[in-house]
C-alpha cells in the first residue's frame, strides 16, 4: 500500500542500458524507504535494452512488494516532466571508441590503461559525450528546471565544468564511484590497522579518523590521515608496499588493475602522499609511459583491453536475461547487487540524512591554495539545499602543479567542445600531460576525427 506521507521522488536515468548504473539504480530505488514510493524513469535509445531494464525493474519491485512506479522511454522528453533528479549515465558504443582512442594514441607513443578521462582518450570522449549532455541540459531547463542533474559520465570533471559554466541555472554536480563513502574511509582504516575488516567500521571510528582526500577526479590524493591525532599515513603506505608483491597473483590483471599497489607506494615514496584512485592516476603521470632509457621494476602501462570489455558487457547482459527468464531467481536480485554512489546520495538528499559524500564540484575554498572555481573531488555535505565542500587545507607543492595542468586540460576541453573551437581542441591536446610532441598530437587529432566520424558531431568536419 502506498504511504502518501512517504517521499515520492522521481529519478530519471538517462542511459539505463549502459549497465554501469542501471542495475544498481534498480536495487537502491527498491531497497530505500525514501525512494521506493517514488518513480524510476529509465531512458535509453536502444529500445530492446530499455525494454529489458524496464521489465527487470518492475519484476524486482513486485517481488519485494514496494509501490515503486517504473517508466521507460526512448525519448527523454517524455519522462523528464516533474523529475527531481536526472542522472546522466550514457555512453554510446563506448567500448568501441575507447578502443580506437587507445590504439591510435599508442601508435604515437601514448599509453592509456583506461582512456576515458585524460590523454587523447579523455579529450575525444568529451567530444563524443558532452554535446549530448548539453542537449539534455537544455531539455531539463525547459521541462524540469528544479531537478538536480547528476553527471555520472567520464570525463567527469570536463562535463561537470561544462554544466556549471554553460548551464548555470541548473543545479548540478558530478560523480565518480571510486570514493563511495563510507567504504573508502573504511578501506584506509583497515590499511592503517585501525580496524581488521569493514564490519568493524563504526560511527565512532569514523569520528576519530581524520581523513582528507582532494584533487581533480581520478587524480585525488590522501592528504591527511590521523587517528586520535596520530599520523597513520606511513602505516597505510607500508601496508600498500607489502601487498604490492602479491597484488596480481590470481586477481584482476586488466590494464586498470595491474601493479596498482606498487605504483601507489612509489608515488607516495616520491611525493609523501598517497594517490587514492591509482587505477586512473597512473595514467595521469608520465612515469609509466615507457619512455625511460633504463628499466623500471614496474613495467609501462598495459593498454585498455577492448575485447575483454566486450566480453564483460556480454556477461552482464546474460545476467539480466537470466533474471528475466527465471534462470536466476528474481528473489536473488537484492542479494546480488548493492548500494550505488549516486543513489546513496539521492537517498541522503531526499531523506535529509546528513551523510557526507565525495562530490565533484567547485572548490569554494576547501583547498586553500587553489582557486575557488577549481573543479575538484571533495568530501561534502549534500542536501536538497546544495553542496558544501568541507575544509581540506593546502594542496602540497608538486602535486598542486600537476593538478593545475590537468585542470587546464579539462577546462580547455570543455571550452573547445562548447565553443566548437578547433584551436582550443588543439590547445587542450598540447596541454595534456601525456602529450610530448606537437606533430604527433596533430596526427592523433586527425586520425581520431577520421575514425570516429560516425559519432563526432558533423560541425567538426565543416569549413
Amino acid at each position: 500500500m502506498n504511504d502518501s506521507k512517504a517521499p515520492q521522488p522521481k529519478v530519471v536515468v538517462l542511459g539505463a542500458g549502459s549497465l554501469f548504473f542501471g542495475r544498481q539504480s534498480i536495487w537502491q530505488m527498491v531497497h530505500s524507504p525514501y525512494l521506493n514510493n517514488g518513480t524510476l524513469a529509465l531512458v535509453d535509445t536502444d529500445e530492446e535494452r530499455l525494454s529489458k531494464m524496464v521489465a527487470l525493474a518492475r519484476m524486482v519491485a513486485r517481488e519485494n512488494g514496494v509501490p515503486l512506479r517504473v517508466e521507460g522511454s526512448t525519448n527523454r522528453r517524455e519522462v523528464l516532466k516533474d523529475a527531481d533528479f536526472v542522472v546522466l549515465s550514457f555512453a554510446e558504443d563506448t567500448v568501441k571508441y575507447r578502443g580506437i582512442d587507445c590504439q591510435v594514441s599508442l601508435k604515437y607513443g601514448i599509453r592509456m590503461c583506461s582512456g576515458d578521462t585524460i590523454g587523447p582518450g579523455g579529450i575525444f570522449r568529451a567530444m563524443r559525450e558532452l554535446p549530448v549532455i548539453m542537449e539534455c541540459a537544455k531539455d531539463v531547463e525547459e521541462l524540469c528546471p528544479d531537478a538536480w542533474v547528476i553527471n555520472y559520465i567520464n570525463p567527469s570533471t570536463v562535463h561537470g565544468i561544462a554544466l556549471s559554466r554553460y548551464a548555470p541555472k541548473l543545479k548540478t554536480f558530478a560523480l565518480c564511484d571510486s570514493h563511495h563513502m563510507p567504504h573508502k574511509k573504511a578501506y584506509y582504516a583497515i590499511r592503517a590497522g585501525i580496524i581488521g575488516d569493514r564490519s568493524e567500521f563504526t560511527e565512532e571510528i569514523d569520528r576519530r579518523f581524520d581523513f582528507r582526500v582532494a584533487g581533480v577526479n581520478h587524480f585525488t590524493w590522501l592528504l591527511k590521515a590521523e587517528y586520535d591525532g596520530k599520523d597513520v599515513m606511513a602505516p597505510i603506505a607500508e601496508s600498500l608496499r607489502k601487498s604490492a608483491g602479491t597484488e596480481n597473483n590470481g586477481g584482476d590483471t586488466g590494464a586498470k588493475a595491474i601493479y596498482n599497489d606498487a605504483i601507489t607506494y612509489e608515488l607516495y615514496d616520491v611525493f609523501g602522499y598517497i594517490p587514492t584512485c591509482t587505477a586512473h592516476t597512473k595514467e595521469y603521470v608520465r612515469f609509466w609511459q615507457g619512455h625511460g632509457t633504463t628499466k623500471d621494476a614496474i613495467p609501462p602501462l598495459s593498454i585498455w583491453e577492448t575485447e575483454d570489455r566486450y566480453k564483460r558487457h556480454e556477461e552482464m547482459w546474460r545476467q539480466v536475461d537470466d533474471f528475466l527468464s527465471g534462470n536466476l531467481p528474481i528473489a536473488d536480485y537484492m542479494k546480488t547487487f548493492g548500494p550505488d554512489h549516486a543513489t546513496d546520495i539521492i537517498e541522503n538528499m531526499v531523506g535529509n540524512l546528513g551523510k557526507r559524500f565525495f562530490i565533484n564540484t567547485l572548490n569554494r575554498g576547501a583547498v586553500t591554495n587553489m582557486n575557488d572555481d577549481s573543479f575538484l573531488e571533495l568530501l561534502s555535505e549534500v542536501s536538497m539545499d546544495g553542496i558544501k565542500p568541507l575544509h581540506v587545507g593546502e594542496m602540497p607543492r608538486g602535486i598542486r602543479g600537476m593538478q593545475e595542468l590537468v585542470l587546464d586540460t579539462h577546462e580547455l576541453t570543455a571550452e573547445a567542445v562548447a565553443e566548437r573551437s578547433f584551436a582550443k581542441l588543439r590547445r587542450a591536446m598540447m596541454t595534456d600531460p601525456l602529450v610530448n610532441y606537437i606533430h604527433d598530437a596533430d596526427l592523433i587529432i586527425k586520425e581520431l576525427l577520421e575514425q570516429e566520424k560516425e559519432i563526432i558531431p558533423s560541425y567538426w568536419y565543416e569549413g
